[in-house]
């Protein structure tokens, strides 16, 4: 590659950077984690021809400018249109997702979301809630960021302290059951104190620091 080439090389790389400012400018201010499917699709696609117009110096500008105007246009238009119909808003933007109700986890919702009990825990404690048993409502929103509503602080359902994940969606978790050091037997027999016969009849069991069970019984569709 010769200086020229480099040089224009850095010219159209200049010029790209200015110009998916400008895109990014006319798409609105939206926080990365509030960015629906679609500006996702855009901001990929964009790369895309961001990397084309740098890589082919010989392709001209215009190869660059047409596609990114028309995913600006249809970017604004989906915008314009999500504010004025809600259907369109929820068939784009998808619809909130209840996943804990009442303290109650609906497996079938998280099926349907392809979303696991590592997710939700994860979720939690990045919230500051350490265990299921404390959550009135937990809700997964469109762009998959996870709304929990706590269970009152007098309320005698919440737990004591951290709790640990013994079983997840009818699993036992031995990882968890050695780091307190208890076994599969000591288990199922805290189990058949309940009334349970297997540990498939449970959605999700946890322990806190007191030594109390949190069980959730498994829909009966499961």
């Amino acid at each position: 590659m010769d200086l020229v080439e480099i040089l224009m090389v850095i010219a159209r790389t200049i010029f790209t950077y200015f110009l998916i400012l400008f895109v990014f400018r006319l798409m609105g201010k939206r926080e990365i984690g509030e960015l629906s499917i679609l500006d996702l699709v855009v901001f990929v696609m964009l790369a895309e021809i961001a990397v084309f117009t740098i890589e082919q110096p010989d392709k001209s500008l215009v190869h660059a400018i047409v596609p990114m105007t028309v995913l600006l246009i249809i970017q604004r238009l989906s915008a314009f249109l999500s504010l004025k119909n809600q259907r369109f808003r929820d068939w784009f933007d998808g619809k909130p997702s209840i996943i804990v109700k009442g303290g109650k986890i609906d497996e079938e919702e998280m099926r349907k979301q392809r979303y696991n009990f590592n997710d939700l825990l994860t979720q939690l404690r990045e919230k500051g809630v350490f265990s299921i048993k404390d959550v009135e409502y937990a809700i997964l929103e469109p762009n998959g960021k996870l709304s929990v509503l706590e269970k009152d602080e007098n309320s005698p359902d919440r737990s004591q302290g951290y709790s640990i994940s013994l079983i997840a969606d009818g699993l036992i978790q031995y990882d968890s059951l050695q780091r307190i050091k208890k076994n599969k037997s000591w288990l199922l027999n805290e189990l058949k104190k309940k009334g349970y016969d297997s540990e498939k009849e449970i959605s999700y069991c946890s322990m806190d620091e007191t030594g109390d069970l949190y069980i959730d019984d498994k829909d009966q569709y499961s």
